[in-house]
Parts: C-alpha cells; sequence; structure tokens
C-alpha cells in the first residue's frame, strides 16, 4: 500500500496540535509506503518556522520536530520523493476541473497532483479543502 502523507498531516505528527493523536494512530496502524514530496518537505520546514513566527511553539520544540522529522526521512519511515513533473499538468486540468466549484487552493492542487501520480492508495491529511478534492477525485483519504 502507498500512503501519501501532506503537511497538515505531518505538522499533526510532529507538533503537538489537536490531531495529533489521530495522525500518531493513523501512523501506527498504516502498512506500506508513506510518501512525501519534495513539495511536502519544503512545507514542513516553512510550517515549523511560521508556528515559532505565531508563537505557537518555541524555536527549540520546533527545532525537535525538525529533527524527528528528518530522522523518519533518513530511517525510511517517510520516503521522499521528488514532485513529479506531470504533478503540474495533474494540478492544471484538476484546477478547471474543480476550483470553480470548490475553491481550490494551489497547493491543495499540487497535493492531490502528486497524490495521484504517485499512484498512492491513500491520501492522509487534516486539511478540508484538500479532502473535499481528494474524495472529488475518488481518491480515498484518512
Amino acid at each position: 500500500m502507498k500512503i501519501y502523507l501532506d503537511t497538515s498531516f505531518l505538522i499533526s505528527l510532529y507538533s503537538p496540535d489537536i490531531n495529533s493523536g489521530t495522525a500518531a494512530r493513523g501512523m501506527h496502524a498504516s502498512k506500506g509506503d508513506r510518501l512525501i514530496t519534495t513539495l511536502g518537505e519544503l512545507e514542513v520546514v516553512n510550517a515549523l518556522g511560521l508556528r515559532v513566527f505565531r508563537k505557537e511553539v518555541s524555536a527549540a520544540q520546533a527545532q525537535s520536530s525538525l529533527e524527528d522529522f528528518e530522522k523518519d526521512l533518513r530511517d525510511g519511515v517517510l520516503q521522499l520523493r521528488p514532485l513529479p513533473e506531470q504533478a503540474f499538468d495533474r494540478a492544471r486540468q484538476l484546477s478547471r476541473q474543480t476550483t470553480a466549484h470548490l475553491g481550490t487552493r494551489t497547493a491543495d492542487l499540487l497535493h492531490v497532483a502528486a497524490a495521484l501520480e504517485l499512484g498512492v492508495d491513500v491520501l492522509y491529511s487534516f486539511d478540508k479543502q484538500q479532502r473535499k478534492l481528494a474524495r472529488a477525485v475518488r481518491l480515498k483519504i484518512n
């Protein structure tokens, strides 16, 4: 089984928030390849920095979260994949099909398109808009 982990799921997994328990249980129960893209990796780094900026966590807490994330990448818990070039074409198609009706954001289009291009079985996300898009294209969600 291939699982695509989006940024909202990863941040909940590595930095405490309302969804952290659900994220931990989802990781524990999941079997197979847990994929993230270079886009997701960048977004995790940036999201942790934003949490410091917003004073939601200390710089030390964010650094610890980032180190845990990077360790899981090194240890193969998470598998980093480049953002497929074809994801941009797929995202443009999805935008034409869904944005006017769903109000889809660009990053959500790219994550769902990447998940589709990588041939995943399920998308793990807590982002309501992204989940709505995934359902619209018949992608299974957590």
